[in-house]
């Protein structure tokens, strides 16, 4: 699959002055549910309402989607609003009752990308539609196998494609229900510029008031849309509560997004420039987070050598690490100077953090 411009044909067709916005409630619960939600936003920036109508959860017993009746709440969407639909598929069965409604796109999930004989299965019973078909990244950083779905599609003759960047699971604490780890979503971008990415808040965040900070990245970082859960009772609602927005937040979080206009005459430019500036923001991000890592490490060794009376300098250690950082950073055009005075830094701040746990 190479990257071509012909890839942005169905995104470019809608002819919209503002990003892409698939937004409705996570779960399809009732018909009047699903019906209320599209009517309150019929008339705003949403280009595909979505509803999940088959939904996969980590443990049984959960609600798992009303299935093949809510497909039919969804033709009553577009019958009655003029709203083109979307839903998850999962399996050949779901492809083909998805087709037979005409949902008008389809995206699959981060569960199913993980696996190639799912994706392959999907592109089987998808070959050669003229539906929208988006993959989300799969649960875990692996590039390779999201590009490889998405693939699979592509060379079932499925020509608008198009992916979802809804973050990925950690084992570790984060302000994140999904970390984004920005950096793979950048590499996707250099990889395939010409396919429509799409940022997914609602999954990345897991609140609804963090949703407005990472659409902003996300735009920043030239994404071409945001899916974002919108449920006319969110608190109430059947499944991912906590993520949902009201239509009429929603509409606020269109409204206070700063989105570059096209008009400017140095477009290029600054679109570029800002561009740059986000990512340097996300490396920025993960530098800092790295080294809260690294100090937590130097408490551990304080604590440790606390406990056997050991001196805090450790000379020997101290050298071993400075040359090689010294040869690694040469390696990525850093200078010595550079990396001499950062691990100096980096070592003093070791240093104290252990005192204060010594002295403690």
């Amino acid at each position: 699959m190479e990257n071509k411009k012909e890839m942005r044909t169905w995104l470019d067709d809608l002819g919209l002055n503002h990003p892409l916005v698939i937004a409705g409630p996570c779960s399809a619960e009732t018909e009047d549910q699903v019906l209320k939600i599209a009517h309150e936003l019929k008339d705003t920036d949403v280009n595909y309402y979505r509803a999940g109508i088959w939904k996969p959860r980590t443990r049984p017993g959960n609600f798992e989607g009303v299935g093949a009746l809510g497909l039919k709440w969804l033709q009553k969407v577009k019958a009655e609003t003029g709203l083109k639909t979307a839903t998850e598929v999962a399996n050949r069965n779901h492809v083909e009752l998805a087709l037979e409604h005409d949902i008008d796109l389809l995206w699959i999930g981060a569960r199913s990308t993980v696996s190639p004989f799912i994706m392959q299965e999907i592109a089987d019973a998808l070959q050669g539609t003229d539906k929208v078909v988006l993959v989300k990244n799969p649960v875990n950083p692996d590039l390779a196998l999201w590009l490889g779905g998405i693939e699979r599609l592509y060379t079932a003759g499925i020509k608008n494609l198009g992916a979802i960047h809804r973050g990925f699971s950690t084992y570790e604490k984060s302000k994140y229900r999904n970390i984004p780890e920005w950096q793979l979503a950048i590499e996707f971008q250099n990889k395939f510029p010409d396919l429509p990415l799409i940022n997914d808040p609602s999954h990345i965040t897991g609140k609804r008031d963090m949703i407005l900070d990472v659409s902003q990245r996300a735009l920043d970082l030239n994404f071409d849309g945001l899916m974002i859960e919108t449920h006319t009772d969110p608190d109430n609602a059947w499944s991912d509560a906590a993520q949902q927005v009201t239509p009429s937040a929603l509409v606020q979080i269109m409204e206070d997004l700063k989105i570059r206009k096209e008009s400017d005459p140095e477009k290029e430019y600054n679109t570029d420039l800002n561009n740059l500036r986000a990512q340097i923001d996300v490396v920025d991000n993960q530098i800092i987070d790295l080294l809260g890592k690294r100090m937590k490490a130097a408490d551990g060794i304080g604590s440790l050598k606390k406990q056997k009376n050991v001196a805090i300098l450790q000379s020997k250690r101290w050298n071993e690490i400075l040359g090689k950082m010294v040869l690694e950073g040469d390696e990525k055009g850093l200078s010595e100077e550079f990396i001499l005075r950062m691990f100096k830094a980096i070592h003093q701040e070791s240093i104290n953090h252990q005192e204060k746990i010594i002295n403690g």
